[in-house]
């Protein structure tokens, strides 16, 4: 009985028991769910993980392609402020040395002009003083100052002449020495005759020392050696006698010079050379007004020594 009152209708409990079902199979379908929410939920946050994983990941690589881009720019930068100084500084160099060039090339060209102006003017100094000198060896010349006039060329020929003034006081000088070695040469032959022979041998010397290859040199040079024989002065007349007898510019000089040289040998007694001299004189001679005196001379010797 009691048992019974306790028990229910069969159609309530098939209720209950589907309700517990439909109760059971809910929670099952909510925990369902709520297992799927948390996978979502799972995936989500993994999803969001990875997903600032890798804007994180992808804000350092910016940060590092921002960093190498301004650090390239930067390089680049740099290698153009570097190569643009570069250019700037061969440039410079180059304009630099180039304004050196001009430079060294204007100084060159100073100096050069400067040295051009100072020849000139050296020139144009040296030719004045030539021309002041020209002058006065011109009034020499006018006034017949022969001997002050040649005196005077020696110092002319220094001076800065023309070709034409040198030439025509050449000439004017070499006019005056063969005025003054004739008159020279005439007054020694007047002394010679008047047997003066200090004064020959000094106004002969005098016409070989202005003019020592006329046609009178020969016969002075030979009137010189005969004043030296007269004053006893041999060893000076034999050089000259020698010389004009082995050869003379003037023929009629040669057996004079033979024959006076032979006779200064005899007179200091060298009596070999005096005799190859006659010797000589005879060979060499024949037809002179002198071979006779030759021939006796030799015999003479010949027969004493």
């Amino acid at each position: 009985m009691g048992c019974g009152a306790w028990a229910e209708p069969p159609h309530e409990s098939r209720a209950k028991v589907e309700a517990v079902n439909e109760l059971d199979e809910e929670l099952r379908d909510v925990k369902r769910e709520i297992i799927e929410s948390r996978g979502l939920i799972i995936k989500t946050n993994n999803l969001t993980n990875a997903l600032a994983a890798d804007v994180k990941s992808i804000g350092k690589r910016q940060q590092t392609f921002e960093r190498r881009s301004l650090l390239n720019g930067a390089a680049g930068n740099l290698l153009f402020v570097v190569v643009t100084l570069a250019v700037v500084k061969v440039a410079w160099d180059l304009r630099v040395e180039s304004a050196e060039r001009e430079v060294a090339r204007a100084r060159e060209d100073i100096q050069r002009r400067t040295s051009e102006v100072a020849d000139l003017e050296k020139q144009s100094e040296a030719r004045a003083k030539a021309e002041s000198a020209a002058m006065g060896f011109y009034e020499l010349l006018r006034a017949g100052k022969k001997k002050e006039f040649i005196d005077a060329f020696a110092s002319l020929q220094k001076e800065r002449l023309t070709r034409a003034e040198r030439a025509f006081f050449g000439e004017e000088v070499q006019r005056a020495k063969s005025q003054l070695a004739l008159a020279a040469y005439h007054a020694g032959l007047e002394n010679v005759r008047a047997s003066r022979w200090h004064e020959a041998i000094v106004a002969l010397e005098e016409t070989l020392r202005y003019d020592d290859t006329g046609t009178h040199a020969p016969a002075a040079r030979l009137h010189v050696a005969r004043a030296y024989r007269h004053l006893n002065r041999h060893k000076d007349a034999i050089p000259i006698l020698t010389k004009l007898a082995e050869a003379s510019a003037d023929p009629d000089v040669l057996d004079d010079a033979t024959f006076l040289l032979a006779e200064c040998f005899i007179e200091i007694q060298a009596y070999n050379d005096a005799k190859t001299t006659l010797r000589s004189f005879v060979r060499r001679y024949p037809k002179s007004p002198l071979v006779n005196d030759a021939k006796m001379t030799l015999a003479d010797l010949e027969a004493r020594h």
